[in-house]
C-alpha cells in the first residue's frame, strides 16, 4: 500500500534527526522584500538554526529518501537494516518546502538523502529541489545541502551555486574507524571532495581584476560530522582529526554526533552509547580552538587516556592542570593569557582591556559583566584582591565539581 504524504514526511523527518551539521551561520542576506521573490534568510524563526546576526532560524530537515546501497554498521538507514522505508520526488521535497514557509512554519530546507541507484542519480535530485526552488519559484531562504562525495565535480559545483551551505560527513574520527565501520566509503574520496568544494569556495569570494565578484559559491561554507563513541577513538583523536578538518579545509563547523544504539546493530558497534556529556566536552573543546587560542592538543595532554574531563569543562580542567600560570593580574595580562582565565568570555576580556586603559580592574567590577566570580576568584588578582594560596589549595577542583546525586534505584 503506498504511503500517503504526510506519513512519508513522518519518517523521513525523523530519519534526518540523526544528521547534526544543520547549522545556517554563515549564510548570505538576501530578502524578498527587498529583490523580489520568496523567502528570506534573515527573518525571525521559530527553532534549530541561527544567521550571522544571531536570529533563530528554523528549516524544514528532512531525507529524500532513507533508502541506501550502503551498509555503513553504524547507519540506521543502511541496507540490511529493516526500518520502515519511505521515498520524496524532487517535485514533491519543493512543494513541502513552499508550502511549510506560506505556513510561516520555516524559512529555509536541510536536505539529505540515502544513496538510491548511484551517486550521480542521488545528488542530481538533489540538485533539482535547489535549483526548482531558486530559479522557478524564487524561493531566497537558506538552502543546506548534504553532499555526496564520490558525485560528479559538476553536480558539486551545481549544488554550490543554489545552496548557502554544503557539507560532506566524514562519517568517523579515524581513517580505521571508517575502514571498519564503513569499507564501502573512502576517506581518501572524502576529503579529495571537501579540497575542491573549499577551492570552489574560496574562489567564490575573490574579485577579478575589475572588481567584479566571481560567481556565488556556498557562501556559508562547507560543515561536516563525525559519529562519537561507535568506535575506539579517544577524545585526543577526534579533536586532532577536527584540527586538521578546519586547517586542512576552511571548514566552518565540525559537529560531533554522539553514537546511539540501533535495532540489529553489527556485533563490532558497543551496546550503548557514549555519555551525552562527552559530546557537549566536545563542543567546548571545538569553541575553545576556534575562538580562544587554544591548541586541540593542550586540552587532553593532562589526561592519560586522551579523553576530556566529564566533570569539568575544557578551559577550567586545563587551568587545574597547569596551575603554575595563574593567578594572573587581571590589569596587566595579555589577552591571550586571559581568555584562558576559567570564566571569562570574549566578551568579558574585550571589556576588561577596554576599561583597563583607564583604571583599574577589580574583582567586583567583574560581576558587573555578568561573569561567574566564584570560578574566576582562583585564577586572577587585582588591586583588592589576591588569591593567596587558593591556587595551590589540594582541593581546589572540588570546589568546582558537581555535588553528588542519588541516583534513582526504581
Amino acid at each position: 500500500m503506498k504511503k500517503t504524504l504526510s506519513q512519508r514526511l513522518a519518517i523521513l523527518s525523523d530519519a534526518a534527526k540523526y544528521d547534526a551539521s544543520c547549522a545556517s551561520s554563515g549564510s548570505t542576506r538576501r530578502d524578498s522584500a527587498k529583490s523580489g521573490g520568496l523567502g528570506s534568510t534573515t527573518g525571525n524563526g521559530i527553532c534549530h538554526s541561527y544567521t550571522p546576526d544571531g536570529r533563530c532560524v528554523s528549516l524544514l530537515k528532512i531525507l529524500l529518501t532513507n533508502f541506501c546501497v550502503y551498509d555503513c554498521a553504524y547507519c540506521i538507514n543502511r541496507s540490511s537494516s529493516n526500518v520502515e522505508r519511505a521515498r520524496f520526488t524532487p517535485e514533491e521535497v519543493v512543494w513541502l518546502t513552499l508550502e511549510f514557509y506560506r505556513r510561516n512554519c520555516i524559512e529555509g530546507l536541510f536536505l539529505s538523502s540515502g544513496i538510491i541507484r548511484s551517486s550521480d542519480h542521488t545528488m542530481e535530485q538533489l540538485v533539482q529541489v535547489a535549483r526548482d526552488l531558486r530559479l522557478k519559484h524564487g524561493f531566497r531562504g537558506y538552502i543546506h545541502l548534504k553532499t555526496i562525495p564520490d558525485a560528479s565535480p559538476r553536480l558539486l559545483e551545481e549544488a554550490g551555486r543554489y545552496a548557502d551551505r554544503l557539507s560532506i560527513n566524514v562519517e568517523m574520527p579515524t581513517v580505521a574507524g571508517l575502514e571498519q565501520y564503513a569499507p564501502q566509503k573512502k576517506a581518501g574520496g572524502i576529503r579529495q571532495a571537501m579540497g575542491e568544494m573549499r577551492l570552489k569556495i574560496d574562489a567564490g569570494k575573490d574579485r577579478s581584476h575589475t572588481g567584479r565578484r566571481a560567481e556565488r559559491f556556498s557562501p556559508g561554507g562547507q560543515s561536516t560530522q563525525m559519529i562519537v563513541g561507535a568506535d575506539a577513538a579517544s577524545d585526543q583523536d577526534v579533536l586532532a582529526s577536527s584540527a586538521n578538518l578546519y586547517g586542512s579545509y576552511g571548514l566552518r563547523r565540525v559537529y560531533y554526533s554522539a553514537f546511539s544504539p540501533i535495532p540489529d546493530a553489527s556485533a563490532l558497534l558497543p551496546a550503548t552509547s557514549p555519555p551525552l556529556q562527552r559530546e557537549h566536552r566536545l563542543y567546548q573543546a571545538d569553541w575553545l580552538f576556534r575562538f580562544y587560542g587554544f591548541a586541540f592538543g593542550e586540552l587532553t595532554a593532562g589526561r592519560a587516556d586522551g579523553m576530556l574531563d566529564l566533570e569539568l569543562d575544557p578551559k577550567l580542567a586545563w587551568a587545574l592542570d597547569n596551575r603554575a600560570l595563574f593567578p594572573l593580574d587581571l590589569n596587566r595580562a595579555p589577552k591571550e593569557m586571559l581568555l584562558r582565565v576559567p570564566g571569562l568570555g570574549v566578551k568579558a576580556v574585550a571589556a576588561i582591556l577596554r576599561a583597563r586603559r583607564h583604571q583599574a580592574v577589580r574583582l567586583e567590577d567583574l560581576a558587573r559583566l555578568n561573569v561567574s566570580i566564584r570560578k574566576v576568584r582562583p585564577f586572577v588578582q587585582t588591586p583588592g584582591w589576591s588569591p593567596a594560596r587558593l591556587t595551590d589549595r589540594h582541593d581546589l577542583r572540588s570546589l568546582f565539581s558537581p555535588a553528588p546525586q542519588q541516583m534513582n534505584l526504581l
